[in-house]
């Protein structure tokens, strides 16, 4: 009994299944990878000067973190102001307009690619309406584009800045601006030197979350880009998809994944200190500029008076202006919830057209599409594979990542830290490196084409969100309850499943919930490591969308879709009936 009880009390014992899978499946796979675009053993740079020596390619990255960029920068302009609309919300408004961002972020990618396929084609919705209305003779190139792949790219992006920006957002004091402008600061002056500063952590977290994955995306530019729009993760897939040069491949991948590396690395630390630093230097270097500041310090002391006199009255204009600022807020954020669920409502209306082609709004209503979709084993059989898959992902992710968060909560905050950000890799960087270093990882066990590969490949992401969801329920965990318990001669292991697991179980099954929708929509890794053996039903989605437009598509989004609202429903019960029982609870030890 004594060597099971060291083995659960040992914090590192537990995390070890979670770290295996990873290192197996990814880690050393990665490793593997440098080493074959360095030549080795003969380690020598001759795959990096053939990419380098190339000006297709060179073009190709710096189109690539062009593409990147410019969708980081309009997700930052549209979402910081959204993000603080949200934050300074009612809490019940505010938790509503959180939900309707998380759910464009729950559903597919896929799917919400093929919305902007059903609105800017040629047959799409914004080129008939205009036709309809007489207003063009023939479509707009609307598709096949760089406006297309912005438009797409944001929209899948927009929730992961605004998510970030709210959470640090919600927790900024707003009496320290209130502060600001007693004192006679203006409201722009406030926002600028209180509320801004202390909302970049989020800011940053929010930047280099969007500007890294946008570095990976290879299914929307795919579906909406032209050939002057390719990134460099589609050259990747298509060097994978055509021919198996190892180094070619390898040096691709490795710089698309130093790039996102030294990105994070750069930007993910604390800037202040760099900050200062600089401003320091430039004083000693300029000395002009102290002094222009010293002289502009003594004119705004001469202008105090005239100031103060006129404080009142600027303080009241303002007021008088929150009507109209609270109106603009409004349709800022009508706008912004607009674009990020108008794509797939219109994909759910049309889904139900009884026309030979999809149109909106339909002519007349009709099942036939999901009768289409269920009467084709091509389909119902590859969602069904999607499921088997997408439970075993879940099971396995949820028992290896809660063991995880647990054993991650009683270490040193420096350990968990590192083996934290190990283990959030494969959700963190580049997906289209995570697929490369997989189909390498699953080569070596020859478990490409096989549904336990596919099951590995999409655990390691899995086992990312229930990490993160679990940790998040153990914050608020009171350890003195396991003491107690263990006071009472229960086994670490009995104390851990009467009073831990209980209490930590939302979390667990939200985990659960969010490894089964990341299983199931996948198709990047899906399609390096199917080895065209498996199909599942996204990748069913993505052939037929590449190749034929089948109505039977919209179906299969719209299911995509609404899945994530059964699960929004299902947790929302589920916390419901926690909290309910938490009260009867306490009103019984009252009595």
């Amino acid at each position: 009994m004594h060597p099971l009880q060291r083995t659960v009390r040992a914090p590192f014992t537990i995390v070890i299944p979670a770290v295996a899978i990873l290192l197996i499946v990814f880690g050393i796979p990665t490793i593997q990878l440098f080493l074959q675009s360095v030549n080795a053993p003969d380690f020598n740079l001759q795959n990096y000067y053939a990419f380098l020596g190339k000006y297709s390619n060179i073009r190709l990255l710096l189109q690539t973190l062009e593409i990147s960029a410019v969708a980081t920068i309009i997700c930052l302009l549209i979402g910081y102001p959204t993000a603080y609309l949200i934050s300074t919300a009612s809490k019940r408004v505010r938790v509503t307009l959180i939900v309707l961002v998380v759910l464009p972020y729950l559903t597919s990618d896929l799917a919400r690619t093929y919305s902007w396929v059903v609105i800017l084609g040629d047959a799409g919705l914004i080129n008939s309406a205009l036709m309809d209305l007489g207003l063009i003779s023939s479509p707009l190139p609307l598709i096949y584009n760089r406006m297309a792949v912005y438009l797409g790219m944001v929209h899948i992006m927009m929730p992961m800045m605004i998510m970030p920006l709210v959470s640090v957002m919600v927790s900024i004091n707003t009496s320290l601006v209130a502060a600001a402008k007693s004192m006679g600061a203006r409201p722009s002056t406030a926002f600028w030197r209180v509320y801004f500063p202390l909302s970049l952590p989020g800011l940053r977290s929010g930047t280099l979350l969007v500007f890294v994955i946008c570095l990976g995306f290879y299914i929307t530019p795919a579906a909406l880009g032209g050939l002057g729009d390719v990134m460099l993760s589609t050259y990747i897939a298509s060097q994978v998809a055509t021919g198996f040069e190892l180094g070619s491949i390898s040096t691709s991948s490795f710089i698309l994944l130093v790039v996102a590396l030294v990105v994070l690395a750069t930007f993910g630390l604390n800037p202040s200190g760099a900050q200062d630093a600089a401003a320091k230097l430039k004083n000693r270097r300029f000395g002009q500029v102290a002094l222009l500041r010293a002289v502009k310090n003594y004119i705004n002391e001469m202008a105090v008076s005239s100031r103060a006199k006129h404080w009142s009255i600027r303080l009241y204009r303002a007021q008088s202006n929150g009507r109209w600022s609270r109106i603009a807020g409004s349709v800022v954020l009508s706008l912004v919830i607009f674009y990020l669920l108008f794509p797939e409502i219109v994909v759910i209306v049309m889904s139900f057209s009884d026309g030979a082609t999809l149109k909106f709004p339909p002519p007349g209503l009709s099942l036939q599409w999901y009768r289409s979709f269920f009467g084709d084993s091509a389909w119902y059989g590859a969602a069904l594979t999607s499921i088997q898959i997408a439970l075993a992902v879940s099971v396995l992710a949820s028992v290896v990542g809660t063991l995880a968060a647990f054993g991650l909560n009683r270490v040193a905050p420096d350990v968990c830290s590192v083996i934290t950000m190990a283990i959030l890799s494969p959700i963190t960087i580049p997906v289209i490196v995570v697929g490369v270093a997989t189909y390498f990882g699953l080569a070596k066990l020859n478990l490409i084409g096989t549904e336990t590969g596919i099951i590995l490949a999409h655990t390691i992401g899995a086992i990312s969100y229930v990490v993160v969801i679990v940790s998040a329920t153990l914050v608020n965990f009171d350890k003195r309850l396991v003491q107690a318990a263990k006071s009472m001669k229960a086994t670490p292991f009995k104390a851990f499943v009467r009073v831990t697991l209980p209490l930590i179980r939302p979390g667990i099954i939200g985990g659960a919930l969010f490894a089964f929708i990341h299983s199931f929509g996948e198709v990047v890794i899906t399609s390096f490591v199917s080895g065209f053996a498996v199909r599942t039903l996204p990748l069913k989605m993505w052939e037929n969308i590449r190749n034929e437009i089948d109505p039977t598509v919209a179906a299969v989004a719209s299911l995509l879709t609404l899945l994530p609202i059964l699960w929004m429903i299902a947790l929302y019960i589920m916390w419901w009936r926690t909290g309910a029982r938490t009260q009867f609870a306490a009103v019984e030890q009252g009595a």
